[in-house]
């Protein structure tokens, strides 16, 4: 509940702070007294507009701070601070401040943290429900009457909200199934082509180098052919060096014994024999190496240029061309799989609109029911209200399927008519801004058990009205701040009588200086106060009189 309010340089406040209990709390004071002044203040701090106006003249700047303490954190808020990333510890209030300043210019504040007025704005409504004379938020918006049906109803939206999802899910994978095998289809006659080419191929990871390689040594051997040529000639017959080489050892080695030094010239000539053979022999292997076959040259080309050419038209290098060829056989695959599994998508989707129709048809039927005893509860508070010609009703209309969405298939709006014989029609539309706040007191009771926002504020609820029906207004106020919090800002006696706290709203001017103060009575202040009110300028032993009686009776 709201638990301190602390306004400074607010229109005519200079500085206020004011500490709120809980069950009815209301507030008094003459006319022009400053009581919108409040009410100002706090749609400044819930995150209305900011209007330089409201900063006090002469000031440079304005700040509304609101502090509202739960025994435990409500999940609607704590979801809404989380994805703002604000903290807020276990048992710690939420501290909402605004500061305003005389350019326009504002700041918003959650628990010392900055934040946007639209985070304001969206706590509101979970923080404090006001009900004033020009009301457009609340139980008069449209927006939130299904929800507040569906929990007079105890309803399961929340299964509803779940087959919604699941169905919204399957018809989603659905859809993109069909686009992939439509994608996928309007490319197989490519896919086709390109997969013949090189499935022709059968390109392999390192084919490339390989070709290029065997294709430089060919090309290497045909261009040195001449010189092996020669050398083999050379190195061969019987009139090569090798062969003279062989028979002057032969020679030597027949006198080799007769002379020292013969025997080292022959030693040498061996050797010049054995490095002769090994030159021969590598001469030999090089040409073996080196020798080329124009056909095989040719073919190795043309492979190579093949493959060179076909990864050039897929656009990469020819190394990669076999996983190509696999993925092309994989979307292949793919449209032939996709068209089976197509099938399977087609009955989930199929099983998740079924579902959530026979769970939407439950919900919608609940509605109904529940609209009936919600109408029942309505009228009953009715008269006692002075709306005993008016008429409620809660409509539950079937919406068109194309929006149909998680909340259902209905569209429910709370209606009024307050003549004889008159169209229903929305709750702002037709009540004046006393019936309109009655009307929606007489819902707020009969929604009682529902919750709603922490703190209730009522703003002259008892406009035009007196006697019996602002008994009755008290009275029901009374009720409805029973283990909550309400405050309400009134002109009624009897209304004032029936609060656990009573505030008083001043106007004192010295000078050319005017400031709005707000003081807590004790029970002789509230005697007083509503003796004045009773009894106008001049208060009366009468007046004093009848305040006891007033305040006896609750």
């Amino acid at each position: 509940m709201l638990t301190r309010l602390a306004i400074r340089n607010i229109v005519l406040i200079e500085a206020l702070d004011l500490d709120f209990g809980d069950g009815l709390g209301v507030l008094t004071g003459e006319t022009g007294a400053g009581k919108s002044i409040l009410l100002d203040a706090l749609g400044l701090v819930l995150g209305s507009r900011a209007d330089s106006g409201l900063v006090r003249a002469g000031e440079d700047q304005a700040s509304v701070t609101a502090t509202i303490e739960f025994d435990k954190l409500p999940q609607p808020i704590r979801a809404i601070l989380t994805e703002a990333e604000v903290d807020v510890e276990p048992g710690e209030p939420v501290i909402l401040k605004r500061r305003l300043k005389a350019d326009g210019g504002s700041k918003a504040f959650v628990n010392d943290q900055p934040v946007g007025a639209a985070l304001l704005r969206e706590l509101a409504p979970h923080l404090v429900e006001l009900h004033g004379q020009h009301d457009d938020r609340g139980l008069v918006n449209p927006r939130g009457h299904r929800l507040l049906l569906d929990r007079f109803a105890r309803a399961d939206a929340a299964g509803v909200e779940a087959a919604w999802q699941t169905w919204r899910s399957a018809d989603e994978a659905l859809n993109a199934a069909r686009d992939a095998i439509v994608r996928a289809s309007a490319d197989r006659d490519l896919l086709l082509a390109h997969l013949a080419e090189l499935t022709a191929l059968e390109p392999e990871v390192g084919e490339e180098e390989q070709l290029a390689e065997a294709r430089a040594t060919m090309q290497k051997g045909e261009r040195l052919s001449g010189d092996l040529a020669a050398l083999q000639h050379l190195w061969s017959g019987s009139d090569s060096a090798l062969a003279s080489l062989r028979g002057a050892a032969r020679r030597l080695d027949r006198i080799a014994a007769e002379h020292p030094l013969l025997g080292e010239a022959l030693a040498a000539l061996d050797r010049a024999v054995i490095e002769a053979g090994e030159a021969e022999d590598k001469l030999v292997r090089a040409a073996d190496a080196l020798s080329h076959d124009p056909q095989s040259l040719d073919r190795i080309e043309t492979r190579l240029f093949e493959l060179r050419a076909l990864a050039r038209k897929h656009n990469c290098p020819v190394d990669e061309l076999p996983h190509t060829m696999r993925t092309m056989r994989a979307s292949l695959e793919a449209i032939e799989g996709g068209e089976a599994e197509l099938g399977a998508l087609e009955r989930a989707a199929q099983e998740a609109a079924l579902d959530y129709r026979g769970r939407a048809e439950a919900l919608s039927a609940c509605r109904s029911e529940a609209a009936v005893r919600l109408d029942a509860a309505v009228a009953g508070e009715l008269a006692p209200l002075k709306l005993d010609a008016a008429k409620f009703r809660t409509s539950v209309t079937r919406l068109p399927e194309e929006r149909w969405g998680p909340s259902g298939i209905d569209a429910v709006e709370f209606l009024i008519s307050t003549n004889p014989g008159a169209a229903f029609a929305p709750l702002a539309k037709i009540a004046s801004g006393g019936e309109l706040s009655r009307f929606i007191l007489a819902l707020k009771v009969a929604l009682a058990e529902e919750g709603g926002a922490a703190t209730v504020i009522f703003d002259e609820i008892d406009r035009g009205v007196g006697g019996a029906v602002a008994s009755a207004i008290g009275e029901r106020l009374a009720r409805l701040a029973d283990g909550g919090q309400l405050l309400a800002v009134t002109h009624s006696p009897q209304v004032a009588a029936r609060g656990r706290t009573h505030y008083v709203i001043a106007k004192t001017s010295e000078g050319t200086v005017t400031r709005t103060s707000v003081h807590l009575l004790d029970a002789a202040g509230r005697q007083e106060e509503i003796a004045r009110m009773l009894s106008g300028a001049e208060v009366t032993p009468e007046a004093r009189a009848q305040a006891d009686r007033l305040l006896e009776g609750v």
